[in-house]
């Protein structure tokens, strides 16, 4: 297949992340060429100030090493800029002559630094701080000349002012506003953030406005539009930046303040994207790391003809170590008219802390000091969940809490939020590879190689795996003693040869015992039921029926349960099951714990009467499949409509009868907000508020443990096309006997949520799910 011409215009982190992503998917699919207007290799911008503050080499923040590029078969072409795109020919230019075509064109330029129009700024002496040539003059500069000026009080000018007092340099920080990094702190964290950096040797001058730098052929100081004036010889634009667009605008591609491009990343151009800072998406540019991955991977799967919901939009948040001190910002964190906030701040120990609330969600949070709560906090806001009263008071733990937060996390959290990086990911990535420093962690899992927020949280968690207090070994066992395999290997071996019969496996990959054991018996033959469409299983069951609906008890008589979906019935089904109970003398009825009801004496002869006479048929018992949906109903004073939670288990009973899983799975429905345990501690577990379902996953009443929030669905249609999904991605991907809630702490949550919340890949898991149940009833009937 002849390979499509990819052209990469920008050689930064947004765009190459999205090359990254097409390698994973499509390696083969395109012939790519990389244009970078830097001499150099794609670099990690965010870890400059390091570089200037002296606590990182200017290697060490390379991406990718030229090595990367020939080994991948990517063309780059450094330092040469992009001039013109011929759109209708499908050609780019650049500025040394070169003309190369292209069938896809991804424009990921970036954006640049906004120096202030004022006199005298293109003096010798201001600069940017945007690219390594800027770090690297302005360390040049400090050996020679001490007093520096950073107009700009955000994070890049505080981080500039860091590096330049390491240097050696006097520094003052001009901004115009009245406080410190006004788009990510509120007032009060913005003060003692000033207090701090004081204490460092920064001096601040706020409310300041520039009107020219003053000198000759070099900056000798900054005169302000109140006349004052200071000293400076090195002056710093910080002022923040302004997107890339004159290369799509010239080239007659849409633009606003930046790209305008859709949820694909589609320009107003045919085959022309864009990526990154350059980009506008519904009215939003994004300057932080994790959005900008985020629109590099949809981007990717768009290419490589990956069906998907496209890019939404990102919650902002952002996690900072600024000149040591930890600062944590997400969503609305100022208060307004409607938000209401929990507020903790211990001027002692430098610590504040304050949460936001819309009608009982999490919206925003601003953490200075002390950011552990950071990724639960992120965590809430995402899953717009409704806080309890106990819930609220213990969004901040204890000291004691606070220093085993590392080993209390489970496997499933989130440690890089820029790279979707878990906890559990790290542990083994560290076991398998005797990983034992930071940097080999970034290497490995990309952990802290981003924005570098994560990094105390990846040293604590490195410092707990090395401890003797670390018991989390994550190891890969035999699936049973009969064989030498994994079950991961296992699975991938029979997906290999396509065995028909379970002998066929055991032989051919050379078991230790033919004869097998209790557990690859039961595993086997689920595994080939999954893979081979004709396999039918052959082998004996509890059960003495051929379509598995009775079950044999002491006396030589049976049990069977009529099918009732959702548990919910009618006078004329009871009616009928009463008659036929009578008619052939059924000594017993009961109630059983799912809800249903069961017929116990049935003699074998009048098996199938019973079976024929009953409206609804028999239901089917085998093993290993979903149980009857339970349903909750409000108990006391509590009037909420019980209806839509009878239609939603009835519905749901009727989508996975037949359906059989790697383990039993046990699905519960609170039929509205004043139910929560059964539900919480189920496989599944739904429950009604005023806005749809919420969607619980991985709840067990057995260890007692609670699900965690999956997804809100808004309509009972919704609620059953998600759990459906779920269950058959399950059943895709889970190991023989793993629970559910093993499963999800395996594959992680957040991995399953980005499954599930692309609408095309239920549809295919639904159409899969269907397919199965189908051969099911025709093998049955």
């Amino acid at each position: 297949m002849t390979k499509q011409k990819l052209i990469l215009i920008g050689n930064g982190m947004a765009g190459m992340r999205c090359i990254e992503e097409i390698l994973i998917h499509s390696p083969d699919c395109f012939d790519i060429t990389v244009f970078g207007s830097e001499p150099h290799v794609n670099y990690n911008r965010i870890l400059l100030s390091t570089v200037l503050q002296g606590s990182t080499k200017l290697e060490d923040i390379n991406i990718h090493s030229l090595a990367w590029y020939k080994e991948n078969n990517i063309t780059l072409f450094k330092g040469e800029s992009v001039t013109h795109i011929d759109t209708k020919r499908k050609i780019i230019k650049t500025d040394k002559n070169r003309e190369t075509m292209y069938d896809k064109l991804i424009l990921a330029t970036g954006s640049s630094p906004y120096m202030l129009p004022v006199k005298g700024s293109d003096k010798e002496g201001v600069l940017g701080f945007r690219t390594i040539e800027d770090c690297q003059e302005m360390i040049k500069i400090s050996k020679q000349y001490k007093k520096a000026a950073v107009i700009g009080g955000g994070l890049l000018g505080l981080e500039a002012a860091r590096g330049l007092l390491n240097l050696g340099m006097d520094v003052q920080v001009i901004h115009h506003s009245g406080f410190l990094m006004e788009r990510q702190l509120d007032r009060a964290a913005s003060a003692m953030l000033r207090e701090e950096l004081e204490k460092q040797g920064m001096s601040f001058l706020l409310n300041k406005h520039t009107d020219e730098i003053i000198g000759g052929n070099r900056a000798e100081g900054v005169r302000f539009n109140d006349s004052s004036k200071i000293a400076a010889d090195l002056v710093v634009m910080a002022t923040g930046v302004r997107p890339n667009v004159n290369l799509a605008k010239k080239s007659g591609i849409e633009t606003n303040r930046a790209i305008i491009v859709n949820d694909y990343l589609e320009t107003s151009t045919p085959d022309i994207y864009a990526v990154g800072e350059c980009a506008e998406h519904r009215g939003m540019t994004y300057g932080l790391v994790a959005p900008l991955y985020e629109q590099g991977k949809v981007l990717a799967r768009h290419l490589c003809q990956i069906k998907n919901d496209g890019y939404r939009g990102s919650v902002l948040s952002t996690q900072l170590k600024i000149s040591g001190i930890d600062v944590y910002s997400v969503g609305e964190f100022k208060e307004n008219q409607g938000t209401k906030a929990i507020t903790i701040s211990n001027m002692l120990d430098g610590i504040y802390k304050k949460v936001v609330f819309r009608e009982g969600k999490i919206v925003g949070a601003v953490l200075f000091g002390d950011t552990s709560e950071a990724i639960k906090l992120s965590q809430m806001i995402n899953e717009k969940k409704d806080l309890l009263q106990a819930e609220k008071v213990q969004l901040f733990p204890s000291q004691h809490e606070k220093e085993n937060a590392v080993t209390s996390m489970p496997l499933t959290d989130i440690v890089c939020n820029c790279n979707g990086v878990t906890k559990g990911a790290i542990i083994e990535a560290v076991q398998k590879n005797d990983l034992t420093t930071v940097d080999e962690i970034k290497n490995c899992t990309k952990a802290s190689g981003s924005c570098g927020g994560c990094k105390p949280l990846v040293t604590d968690l490195l410092t707990y795996i090395q401890s003797d207090e670390f018991d989390e070994i994550i190891e890969q066992k035999t699936f049973c003693t009969c064989t030498h395999l994994s079950e991961d290997e296992l699975v991938r071996e029979m997906q290999q040869y396509q065995f028909e019969t379970v002998q066929q496996v055991r032989e051919i990959l050379k078991f230790k015992d033919m004869k097998g054991c209790s557990l690859c018996e039961g595993g086997l033959h689920y595994y080939l039921d999954m893979m081979n469409p004709h396999y039918e299983n052959n082998r004996h069951s509890l059960f003495t029926t051929e379509n598995e609906q009775a079950v044999l008890l002491h006396d030589g008589t049976y049990a069977v349960v009529p099918q009732i979906h959702g548990g919910l019935t009618n006078v004329q089904e009871l009616r009928n099951i009463a008659n036929v109970a009578e008619r052939y003398n059924i000594s017993n009825i009961r109630l059983t714990s799912d809800q249903r009801i069961q017929l116990i004496g049935v003699k074998k002869e009048y098996l199938p009467l019973v079976s024929e006479e009953i409206d609804r048929g028999l239901q089917h018992l085998y093993e290993r499949t979903v149980k009857n949906v339970s349903v909750y109903i409000g108990k006391g004073t509590c009037i909420c409509q019980y209806e839509p939670a009878l239609a939603l288990s009835n519905e749901l009973d009727k989508q996975l009868e037949y359906v059989k899983t790697p383990c039993d799975i046990k699905i519960s429905i609170a039929s509205c907000s004043h139910i929560a345990e059964n539900v919480t501690t189920s496989d599944i577990g739904l429950r009604r508020i005023d806005r749809g379902w919420e969607i619980y996953v991985g709840g067990s009443s057995a260890e007692a443990r609670s699900g965690e929030l999956f997804y809100v669905a808004e309509t009972n249609e919704e609620a059953v096309e998600v759990s459906c999904s779920l269950i058959q991605y399950y059943r895709e991907t889970g190991n023989y006997l793993e629970t559910v809630g093993s499963w999800i702490e395996r594959v992680g949550i957040v991995h399953v949520r980005e499954v599930l919340f692309e609408v095309d890949n239920r549809e295919y898991l639904m159409k899969q799910l269907s397919s199965e149940r189908s051969r099911a009833i025709t093998y049955l009937l």
